[in-house]
């Protein structure tokens, strides 16, 4: 790794990788940043210390609801600590030095893997003797840290896809494209209807990494895509180019200067019936389209090559870790616990009905159509990936991935110059 943290990228937004990956010295200039952490319990075994991400409305009262029932259940009081994500993420390295609550909100991959590996973590292991039924073995993977261990609770799930409105297509005549040919097909035919093919929102960093993942993905398959990530494959190289070229395919279908539109505005779009397909998380079109689910589908990203077909589902995973001294450990772990627990996702679930809870066990016979498709996406699929900004180093995402895909979508014809630069960091970064 780099000695020296990249500068931090203004255009980054809730999902990212934010500069509290970075390091305390990038940090250092940021305001308010020993505010974030609470101090974790009371102390006196009766409090949990709970840090918090969720500061929607819909997943904060989720949350709420799920952590009442615990304290019903055990006689443990939870005492919350909620912080907006921009915030959030910009504060966690400093809050995990400080005195960090109980337990934690975080992400599944890499970014559970790097707080872990800076001994800013407890030691799950000993849980997942205990929780690991309810768990499938890549779930398991995405929650064990360089060392073997475990460090990570799951507790909720959403795939990546292509999302659509059925009411919309049958009125066009529209079919589900099967190849990417077929996509631009449509997508081209959507235009000549006065509609927009492809609804963007780029104004927040991160929403195009996903389209990057579902190109490489179907363009080079898993095994490339990881290895990239990795920092082991030339950014420059022609199967890198190949993506970019597939991706300049695209580009005239895509809504009109994505850059200057946050996705909230871009999922308006194919609410109002004025776009035809959004590449996006089903908790993210879900949200901005709780009221139209019974009308929300979605599709995987057409095959591009016959070997690798569409057998890569893109899906995050959402949940906890444990502080790495905790005040009160024994209540955490009796949280974590309950967390991983069917009961306790399928409560969150009910204010929050566009993801699908983490463990196997849960009942899916009260989910709604959206969600039980979800399921069975995520089920059939032969490899899971979590998100550009999970599964990479997180200077290289901060930088190199959005400041370069920025810079593609505004001169699409200058590839060369975007992957030199784009090259260039990640030999900084993951050989310097």
């Amino acid at each position: 790794m780099a000695n020296t943290p990249l500068p931090p990228n203004p255009l980054l937004g809730r999902r990212t990788v934010l500069k509290g990956l970075l390091g305390a010295s990038a940090l250092a200039a940021v305001p308010g940043l020993a505010a974030c952490g609470s101090g974790g319990s009371a102390g006196d075994g009766k409090t949990v210390g709970f840090g918090s991400n969720y500061s929607d409305a819909v997943p904060r009262e989720g949350i709420a609801g799920v952590l009442d029932t615990f304290k019903q259940q055990n006689g443990l009081e939870v005492k919350i600590n909620t912080k907006d994500h921009e915030t959030y993420q910009q504060q966690i390295n400093n809050y995990l030095q400080g005195k960090p609550d109980d337990v934690w909100s975080w992400f599944a991959g890499y970014r559970m893997r790097f707080f872990a590996s800076k001994g800013l973590a407890g030691d799950l292991t000993e849980l997942w003797k205990t929780i690991g039924d309810n768990f499938t073995p890549a779930q398991k993977e995405a929650a064990t840290g360089s060392d073997g261990k475990q460090y990570f609770v799951p507790f909720y799930s959403y795939p990546w896809a292509v999302f659509y409105r059925p009411s919309i297509w049958k009125q066009r005549g529209y079919t589900v494209p099967k190849t990417f040919d077929e996509l631009i097909a449509l997508g081209t035919k959507m235009r000549s209807d006065g509609i927009v093919p492809m609804a963007v929102g780029q104004k927040n960093g991160w929403p195009q990494l996903g389209t990057f993942d579902q190109l490489n993905l179907r363009t080079n398959g898993y095994d490339f895509h990881v290895s990239l990530m990795a920092g082991k494959e030339d950014w420059q190289g022609k199967k890198v180019r190949d993506v970019f070229d597939n991706w300049k395919r695209m580009l005239p279908l895509y809504q009109e200067n994505p850059l200057g539109r946050e996705w909230q505005e871009a999922a308006q779009t194919i609410q109002q019936g004025k776009g035809g397909m959004m590449i996006v998380g089903s908790q993210q079109i879900g949200q901005q389209m709780k009221n139209e689910l019974n009308d929300l589908d979605f599709f995987a990203f057409p095959e591009i090559n016959p070997t690798y077909g569409t057998d890569t589902v893109e899906a995050p995973i959402d949940g906890f870790m444990l502080a790495k001294k905790p005040g009160n450990e024994d209540g955490a772990r009796k949280l974590l616990t309950y967390l991983a627990s069917p009961a306790a996702q399928l409560a969150y679930l009910k204010t929050d009905p566009v993801t699908i809870a983490a463990s196997g066990k849960a009942d899916t016979s009260g989910y709604n159509e959206l969600q039980k498709k979800c399921v069975k996406f995520v089920a059939e699929a032969k490899h899971i990936t979590q998100f550009l900004d999970r599964d990479t180093d997180p200077r290289f995402a901060n930088d190199a991935a959005i400041n370069g895909i920025n810079a593609f979508l505004t001169n699409p014809n200058d590839v060369n110059t975007v992957l030199k630069g784009m090259a260039d960091q990640a030999k900084n970064i993951f050989t310097g």
